[in-house]
């Protein structure tokens, strides 16, 4: 199912010392003072801030979902995400790693040494 604003808000604000803010009329969410995704409601969708790599995997992965943001900011890993085109799954994986792109080192130290890896067996 299609992702929704509200389902940005819900999973961005349940990240660590994420807040909510305002950049040029349009919620956003920081972490440590820097912003990390910015929603934009009337068009159904989020830019986040990727590293560029990343930001290369996602779009070739899902085409229909992400793209690079136009210009310099694209090059810097912005990108923009279509809510219509991505799952709840997809959506929580790209803020999780926007929050770790903008996110101050110890703080992702710390919520990485929290983290449970249902994979592991030890």
């Amino acid at each position: 199912m299609p992702c929704l604003p509200e389902d940005v808000r819900a999973l961005a604000l349940m990240l660590p010392e994420a807040i909510e803010g305002a950049h040029q009329g349009h919620p956003d969410f920081r972490v440590g003072g820097r912003i990390f995704a910015t929603l934009w409601t009337d068009e159904d969708r989020v830019v986040v801030k990727l590293t560029p790599e990343l930001q290369a995997e996602m779009a070739e992965a899902r085409p229909a979902g992400f793209e690079p943001v136009p210009g310099a900011w694209g090059s810097r890993g912005w990108t923009s995400v279509d809510l219509s085109a991505v799952e709840e799954e997809v959506l929580r994986g790209a803020l999780l790693a926007a929050w770790k792109t903008a996110a101050p080192p110890g703080l992702v130290a710390r919520f990485a040494a929290l983290a449970v890896d249902p994979d592991d067996d030890r």
